[in-house]
């Protein structure tokens, strides 16, 4: 697969290096224009939809991010689509679904992807006592590290979070800041969960990248109208000028 093109770190300073060709991949391929190191002791929260901070983005700059999964049905087309476009992202999974699909949730690590947490069953939980949501985050981490790794520590291995619904508390935020845990908004989204074509779908979305000129998006691997419509979308923000980013946390090493 394609390696970055350079890495970015926090404070500002980039590193220009030469792209490797993405094996596999179109001849036209979109690729992976660089990678950002995040950590949380100097980002702890982004998505402006959310928070005050976002990533440290240029115009025309997106993110790539995928929720709920993995599913069978749906999360195999998504990675073939990303496979195909050199393309890197980041899946936030439910630990039951990693459970269910443990290869699943290994092929997207080994692909290259940035793997997450999302919570173990997608409960909301700003609604929950602070001590019963973090056993809820951590029961979902040690089932995704367990399907990938064969661990079962409450401390993630790669400590990106996002919380189900958006539905964070101050408790929350400055519970998983103190386990040096980045927490994950967005800067917009494709609405997915709502049933339209894929066509519909892509007309919204790049709609909204247009209009915002890059950021984090929000999509579901878990929705057939995603999976059928990410294809086009990737061509798009190709034929548009567009450059995907890889983020990952800081001190880990890149591909």
């Amino acid at each position: 697969m394609l390696r970055a093109a350079m890495i970015v770190a926090l404070a500002g300073l980039a590193t220009p290096a030469l792209a490797e060709p993405c094996a596999g991949g179109l001849a036209d391929a979109l690729g992976t224009a660089r990678v950002i190191e995040v950590d949380a002791a100097t980002l702890p929260r982004v998505g402006r939809k959310h928070f005050p901070a976002t990533l440290p983005l240029a115009r025309k700059e997106v993110v790539l991010t995928f929720d709920d999964g993995p599913w069978p049905a749906t999360t195999p087309r998504v990675l073939d689509a990303l496979s195909r476009e050199c393309v890197r992202a980041t899946f936030f999974l439910l630990g039951r679904n990693a459970a269910a699909s443990p290869q699943l949730a290994r092929r997207i690590l080994a692909e290259g992807h940035t793997v997450a947490h999302h919570t173990f069953a997608h409960r909301l939980l700003r609604a929950m006592a602070p001590a019963a949501a973090m056993a809820e985050i951590e029961r979902g981490i040690r089932a995704v590290d367990g399907a990938l790794y064969g661990r079962s520590d409450p401390a993630p291995l790669t400590p990106f979070f996002r919380f189900p619904g958006f539905a964070s508390s101050p408790a929350l935020l400055k519970l998983l800041e103190e386990r040096g845990i980045v927490v994950f908004g967005t800067d917009l989204w494709a609405s997915d969960w709502n049933p339209m074509t894929p066509g519909q779908e892509l007309r919204l979305v790049m709609g909204r990248i247009e209009a915002a000129q890059g950021g984090i998006v929000l999509l579901h691997d878990t929705k057939l109208s995603t999976a059928a419509m990410l294809p086009s979308l990737l061509r798009e923000l190709r034929k548009r000028g567009y450059g995907v980013v890889h983020v990952v946390p800081a001190g880990l090493p890149t591909y």
